[in-house]
């Protein structure tokens, strides 16, 4: 069973940490966040990214988020921060007016649609002249990877081939975003990877509590809390002791309006 997003039990799943450092050097390098007046945070979630943004020297700085349940949350997470403001909405009708932001961001969000271009006119509508769209998510094959040290997430698939599996079918392949992209409006369309630090857990056991909470990782509500032991265990078998640094590798597209 999938996650539900709208479910308030839920509300903290994507708020318990912070942007690292390895993503906040490549949005300052992609976008220059200093020179933005407005970022509209797409699929905000949490707001983990959201408060990021506004970390990065992005004076305004709107989430939205389809879960009343998720901006709950995401409220609670950057309190009373005068530079950010939220609102529900989707990915394809934000309810935010044309031509009010120059910097629109979609993380972790266009595996959760199967038809991307939407979302796509939605942000070209919501950018001016001189806006930069960032999607960021993960490819087939950024999921596929194998697991190790840092790479976590690829010891959950090799252990359930099925979840492997499902992740490829709701995965798009770059490809597919490019060209989505450019059919929607967007010119100047590049495409970086990113090794993402998504965590430093000071020991394993700090790891395996994140994982039985199945926190910021929906694919893991696919699995019983039988499953989520099996996984704790195998994963147990291939680390050292001592501090884990956990990455994932992703896919990161920057287009011009």
């Amino acid at each position: 069973m999938g996650i539900n997003f709208h479910d308030k039990r839920n509300k903290a799943s994507y708020t318990t940490r912070e942007a690292d450092q390895t993503w906040k050097d490549t949005i300052e390098r992609l976008v220059s966040p200093t020179g933005r007046k407005h970022a509209v945070d797409i699929g905000c979630g949490g707001g983990i990214y959201t408060k990021a943004l506004a970390d990065l020297g992005v004076p305004s700085v709107t989430g939205v988020d389809f879960s009343e349940a998720m901006l709950e949350g995401a409220r609670d997470n950057c309190g009373d921060d005068p530079r950010i403001r939220f609102q529900k909405g989707s990915a394809e009708n934000t309810g935010l007016s044309r031509g009010c932001s120059d910097l629109v961001l979609q993380r972790a969000l266009i595996h959760h649609l199967s038809d991307l271009r939407p979302s796509f006119f939605e942000a070209l509508r919501l950018l001016g002249e001189s806006g930069v769209f960032v999607v960021q998510d993960r490819t087939p094959e950024d999921c596929l990877l194998p697991g190790s040290e840092n790479h976590i997430r690829g010891y959950l698939f090799s252990l359930f081939p099925r979840l492997a599996e499902k992740e490829v079918r709701r995965r798009h392949r770059s490809e597919k975003v490019s060209l989505e992209l450019r059919a929607s409006g967007f010119r100047q369309v590049e495409e970086l990877t990113l090794w993402e630090t998504r965590h430093r857990y000071p020991a394993k056991k700090e790891l395996y509590e994140d994982l039985r909470a199945r926190n910021g990782r929906s694919i893991l509500h696919e699995l019983s809390d039988g499953e989520i032991e099996e996984l704790i265990c195998h994963i147990d078998k291939q680390l050292p002791d001592g501090e884990v640094i956990e990455k994932d590798r992703w896919t990161i597209w920057k287009a011009r309006v």
